[in-house]
């Protein structure tokens, strides 16, 4: 007896509401997300119960490394430019266009104001590394304020509605912490934020 041949169909799938579907979750998740900005050193934050929000507009970011080193990031751009020509001013330091450039695209600033210019002449691959041995002075010029506290008073002059928030290592001595705190409470700011990493509490 012969074989019966059973007729191939092919089987046509619509994939077009699927692409919708990716289309749509790609922009959402390109429109909801931060990027974070790659930081000079690493920082390994302590763990807290705290669920609040670290705020994410109208930022300045004090990271304290576990060595004691001082760094900041502002997220606006023009905010960033207006605090360097403040600094830069109160300092008589110039820099010219090309540095300001190379200062407002380094994800964050740490060097004394004296060597700033010498900094940002380098090349851009060495900048990430050398920005390491730096870190921005704590001690007072002249007994009136100091680097530290010149970019955050700087930073509030440009926008009085910024937010402070400190990430330190979780190794970093108290001592240190404790004396960016008194700076900042020297120039008359007492809120600020300090940034965690999310632990769950125990029962």
């Amino acid at each position: 007896m012969g074989k019966v041949k059973i007729k191939k169909s092919d089987v046509w799938i619509d994939m077009t509401p699927m692409s919708d579907v990716m289309v749509l979750l790609l922009t959402f998740f390109m429109l909801t997300s931060t990027f974070v900005k790659q930081e000079p050193v690493k920082v390994v934050t302590p763990g807290s119960v705290s669920e609040l929000k670290v705020p994410d507009k109208d930022v300045l970011t004090i990271l304290v490394d576990k060595s004691g080193k001082i760094f900041m990031s502002m997220d606006k751009t023009s905010d960033l430019e207006a605090t360097l020509s403040t600094v830069t001013s109160n300092n008589n330091v110039t820099l010219s266009q090309a540095q300001i450039k190379k200062f407002k695209n380094d994800p964050m600033f740490g060097v004394p104001v004296k060597d700033l210019s010498s900094y940002l002449n380098l090349p851009q691959s060495q900048m990430s590394e050398k920005i390491k041995t730096y870190g921005i002075p704590t001690d007072s010029i002249n007994g009136g304020m100091s680097e530290f506290q010149q970019w955050v008073d700087a930073a509030r002059q440009c926008n009085d509605q910024i937010k402070i928030c400190i990430k330190a290592d979780q190794n970093t001595p108290y001592s240190t912490v404790k004396k960016v705190m008194s700076e900042l409470q020297n120039m008359d700011e007492n809120r600020y934020n300090l940034i965690t990493s999310y632990k769950k509490q125990e029962d």
